[in-house]
């Protein structure tokens, strides 16, 4: 079993802010933290202008300064630093094949919604397959982590296998002691846009079909995991809007993400791409299938 949690720190305040999501995530799981810099010399874009000590330097000081902090917070959670020198999405990816779980900041759009989704961390997302969350300051606006007793919001799909999806998700809902909310969007096939007298009972009875598909999916989980309060939305019309409505107030947004690779390279999907842009919460981005 991976027994710690990484989280990539850089001294900005989203990193800030992600290390301390992190960490409450890793006293809530009972297992180590690990604080990541990666320095991508001669090229580091943070840092202009500086030479390679002062650059390493302020690496180590950011990694202090962000264990001292996090050290004040939760005294007995064993924190570890590591700085690298290599480009800063590949060494996380690197960092998080020994992780369970692997956490970076994010800059945030507009007031509390949506994510900036940067270069390093939308490589990051795409080149591993260990769970990532992603964090922005407005998640923790008191300076405090992350709330444990938030819903935690859940998108699945009926015709995917999502296993590690919805693990993860019941596993966090869990651990937190918050409701779970599953969401599903769907759409008419496609054949129903050519039928000239469409009747409204064909959309009702698809509907009422695949909430009993959602509730079939989510049965065998529901009972490992009996003390999570589960309920589920279907709703008609695109998942990523659907899960983006649904981020309002919630803790945790979890969605998959294929393992499969395009001619072009691993790409992050629809639906995950657009509750990162648009989420008003962590996301966390499972790879599976």
């Amino acid at each position: 079993m991976k027994d710690h949690v990484t989280v990539g720190v850089d001294g900005s305040p989203e990193s800030r802010a992600a290390a301390r999501w992190a960490a409450q995530e890793a006293v809530l799981r009972q297992v180590p933290l690990r604080l990541v810099h990666a320095v991508d010399w001669p090229l580091d874009p943070v840092l202009p202008g500086l030479g390679r000590q002062d650059v390493d330097r302020w690496a180590d000081q950011a990694l202090s300064e962000a264990a001292r902090e996090l050290h004040g917070r939760h005294p007995d959670l064993e924190i570890t630093i590591r700085c690298l020198t290599a480009r800063p999405a590949a060494a996380l990816a690197a960092e998080a094949s020994d992780a369970g779980l692997l956490v970076l900041g994010s800059r945030g759009l507009g007031g509390l919604v949506g994510f900036v989704v940067g270069s390093v961390a939308m490589s990051t997302v795409v080149a591993t397959d260990t769970p990532v969350v992603l964090v922005r300051v407005a998640d923790d606006p008191d300076g405090q982590g992350t709330g444990s007793a938030a819903e935690v919001v859940v998108g699945v799909d009926i015709h995917e296998a999502c296993d590690r999806v919805l693990a993860f998700a019941f596993e966090e809902a869990d651990r937190r002691d918050c409701p779970l909310r599953a969401v599903h969007g769907w759409k008419m096939p496609a054949a129903y846009s050519y039928v000239p007298f469409f009747d409204p009972d064909n959309e009702r009875d698809i509907g009422r079909s695949v909430t009993h598909m959602v509730g079939d999916m989510l049965l065998p989980w529901q009972h490992k995991f009996p003390d999570v309060d589960v309920s589920h939305n279907v709703f008609m019309g695109p998942a990523g809007e659907h899960l983006v409505r649904a981020s309002q107030g919630a803790g945790l947004v979890v969605v998959g993400r294929h393992l499969r690779r395009s001619p072009l390279g691993a790409h992050l999907g629809t639906v995950a791409h657009a509750v990162l842009h648009h989420a008003a919460a962590p996301v966390a981005v499972i790879a599976h299938g």
